[in-house]
């Protein structure tokens, strides 16, 4: 694209002016004098064949292409700003305080060794996590980033990177089983004891594929809900009914057997994990190094 090198001349004294309200007070600001100032801004117009300023010497008022022009311009130098602000963050150390919100599972369970790592490389930051498997306003509640995992995200203006994906299993114990019998299609939930999970869209349905391509709607009643993964957990291996919960939280209990699939030769619904964060823009060293250092220790692993 060709561009007029002078294009940007006198963009910075013109914008300094109108919101200085003065040619003087421009002056003192940048340290040119005032004849300057308002050389540079009769050069602007004589370029753009425009007047932008009526002036008087008492009053400075915007003319209707002053007012236009100066809208774009503050855009203008707005954008240069938030580049430099993202060369500058790319040159610094990590450093202060990253407030992340995580589901409490995950946190205590796959990512506190990731948390841990990236204490130990990066020594200038602290990290304030919350562990809650409540949806967190990450504007409101102040966090530089949360981590999410779902089935599906909502659509929004935050910024949401993919880092792990797992299936959503259905699960007993072996003395539930032997207790109240393994239940061979979903329907037959409806005479089951059920652990649900109480911020989930509707705890009260659970979806399944067949793998001929059946889709299956249940319609439930749970004994249980809960809010909190590892307390559903913990009331399925107690052997207090059926739930709910992604692979990933429960790889050691199904390995030892102390769970056990249930519906095994149906798909599973799958949960992805997320980081969430406001915006690319001015994004900190501390934000950009820690999803940069998640990411890579998820793949690695």
């Amino acid at each position: 694209m060709v561009t007029d090198s002078k294009m940007l001349d006198g963009v910075v004294i013109f914008s300094q002016v109108v919101t200085n309200g003065s040619f003087t007070k421009t002056a003192d600001k940048t340290g040119h004098s005032t004849s300057y100032i308002s050389k540079e801004v009769n050069k602007l117009e004589s370029r753009l064949g425009v007047r932008l300023l009526n002036r008087t010497t008492r009053t400075l008022k915007l003319t209707p292409e002053g007012q236009l022009y100066y809208q774009q311009c503050m855009q203008i130098l707005e954008n240069l700003s938030e580049v430099e602000q993202a060369l500058d963050g790319a040159k610094k150390e990590p450093q202060g305080t990253l407030k992340i919100s995580c589901p409490v599972s995950f946190g205590v369970s796959r990512f506190e060794p990731i948390f841990t790592g990236f204490l130990l490389k990066y020594p200038q930051v602290n990290l304030d996590i919350e562990l809650s498997d409540t949806k967190v306003d990450i504007i409101d509640g102040g966090y530089d980033l949360v981590i999410r995992a779902s089935g599906k995200l909502e659509d929004s203006n935050l910024i949401c990177k993919r880092i792990m994906r797992s299936n959503d299993i259905t699960l007993a114990s072996p003395e539930y089983i032997s207790r109240k019998g393994m239940p061979v299609h979903p329907n037959e939930l409806v005479d089951h004891d059920i652990i649900g999970y109480k911020n989930s869209a509707n705890p009260k349905v659970w979806d399944y594929v067949g793998l001929d391509g059946e889709k299956i709607v249940v319609k439930l009643e749970p004994r249980i809900l809960s809010n909190l993964s590892d307390m559903k957990t913990a009331f399925c291996l107690a052997g207090l009914g059926i739930t709910r919960i992604p692979m990933l939280n429960v790889e050691k209990e199904l390995k030892s057997g102390q769970l056990v699939e249930v519906f095994s030769d149906y798909d599973n619904y799958t949960i992805d994990c997320f980081i969430v964060y406001p915006s690319r823009k001015y994004m900190s060293a501390k934000v950009r190094c820690f999803i940069d250092f998640m990411t890579s220790e998820l793949n690695t692993a």
